[in-house]
């Protein structure tokens, strides 16, 4: 590989990972499905897969690491990993724009139009559901989901509330630790780090004692008609990127108390700090969309 500091451009001249982590994708899509096709070595395939995906992950990050702490990228190389990862956000932020588009479509228009409200020409709500009214949170015409059709909404104030609030303070101690490396208070970086990883995965415990009470008490389930389909759609997928994001955040953590990082030479804990303040805003407007209105 190219180590010469005159060079305009850091080059690898072997990148076997993307290679290895493209087989453990196919692998792991081919098991699930064989898996869905009922095949009994689908779930083996999908766990083959997944791990070498995990190998994958662990060995190019390594290396990045590696190469970063050795001062092989220069400002470039800086310029493109932000570049990057701002183009990796922006992905992410029409990811979820889709589904609160979703959710506001549904919410104010097709609930309307299936309850009657503004017919006009070619529409025919009341030849489809005659007896529909409109209201939200509905299951849909014919009331699909729940027990026989009844379901509870989820509250605001309560497990989603102290959620909040969890999410929110891990903002606060991420910020806190980016501010002890700027000072190279490498005691702050940590507890910091310690605090938002801690925070992140206690919010994922919430969610998941808030999804069995869903499921065993209220009867709101991802089958509960567009409600239910909506609701768990938008907090499932967010809940994922908390687990992602506290993952990531787990890494920089580790590196920061094997010592990495300084003050001029900090992205990888710059890029996590991002995504986290991401995952903060998503889950401001879904508590306002999702639970509050």
């Amino acid at each position: 590989m190219s180590t010469n500091a005159h060079d305009a451009y850091y080059i690898p001249n072997k990148a076997v990972w993307p290679i290895i982590g493209t087989a453990g994708l196919v692998t792991m899509l081919a098991g699930f499905a064989n898996y869905l096709n009922g095949s009994a070595a689908g779930s083996t395939f999908m766990i083959v897969g997944l791990m070498i995906f995990i190998t994958m992950l662990v060995g190019w990050f390594t290396l990045q690491a590696t190469e970063s702490e050795s001062g092989m990228y220069n400002h470039g190389v800086g310029i493109s990993y932000r570049m990057g990862m701002m183009w990796f956000i922006f992905s992410e932020i029409m990811f979820f724009a889709v589904f609160f588009g979703t959710l506001w479509y549904t919410r104010n228009l097709s609930v309307d139009w299936l309850g009657g409200i503004g017919d006009g020409p070619g529409r025919s709500s009341h030849t489809l559901w005659a007896d529909y009214k409109s209201a939200w949170p509905t299951n849909g015409p014919g009331k699909v989901g729940g027990k026989d059709g009844e379901f509870e909404a989820m509250g605001a104030f309560g497990l989603p509330f102290i959620n909040t609030l969890l999410l929110l303070s891990s903002g606060v101690t991420c910020t806190w630790a980016h501010h002890g490396l700027l000072a190279k208070n490498r005691d702050q970086l940590i507890k910091g780090l310690i605090a938002t990883v801690g925070l992140g995965f206690l919010f994922v415990a919430c969610q998941a004692f808030e999804y069995h009470e869903a499921y065993t008490e209220m009867g709101l389930t991802l089958g509960t008609g567009i409600y239910g389909s909506t609701f768990f759609m938008l907090t499932g997928f967010h809940g994922l990127h908390v687990c992602i994001g506290a993952i990531i955040l787990s890494v920089v953590l580790f590196r920061s108390w094997k010592g990495h990082f300084k003050p001029e030479n900090h992205f990888a804990f710059e890029a996590a700090a991002w995504y986290w303040h991401f995952v903060d805003v998503v889950w401001l407007g879904l508590f306002i969309f999702v639970y509050l209105l």
